[in-house]
């Protein structure tokens, strides 16, 4: 817990040195959005359009880390092709609830968890989980998301 909120602060104090043009009222309708279309994408009924609007909340140059797995996505085009193609799976249900929010100089933590029972394209089997996960959201002066870190439950 000690290594996470140091690492917290460094990432707060890194997030200091942007362009302060938000408030944390602003910040945290930024950061709801981002979660509204997290669970819009991964819906029994989810569009092109609900990734598009996902991708639509990135910056052209964004970096999209996956601590966990070691996986960084930085191509809005391999993004979006890796979402459609999770589409060939099945969701049943998904729901994602934001547990808290703390708000920084253009960035954002959040603690969510996430609900899902699915069959993954890969899998033959259904599967269901609920994780609490914590991600960082780092905002550029547009209020488009320059880097997302994604800490998994």
């Amino acid at each position: 817990m000690q290594k996470f909120i140091i690492g917290l602060l460094i990432i707060f104090s890194m997030a200091s040195h942007a362009k302060d043009t938000f408030t944390s009222s602003e910040l945290e309708t930024l950061s709801h959005n981002f979660v509204k279309a997290i669970e819009a994408r991964q819906q029994p009924d989810t569009k092109i359009e609900d990734i598009d609007h996902y991708i639509s909340l990135l910056a052209d140059n964004f970096t999209d880390e996956h601590i966990k797995y070691k996986f960084t996505y930085t191509d809005k085009a391999k993004l979006k092709e890796d979402m459609i193609a999770k589409m060939n799976g099945k969701i049943i249900f998904f729901s994602i609830n934001i547990d808290e929010m703390l708000i920084g100089s253009n960035a954002t933590f959040i603690e969510m968890t996430e609900t899902i029972k699915g069959k993954p394209s890969h899998l033959n089997k259904i599967i269901e989980y609920t994780k609490t996960n914590i991600v960082s959201l780092e905002f550029n002066d547009k209020g488009l998301i320059t880097h997302i870190r994604r800490h998994h439950g």
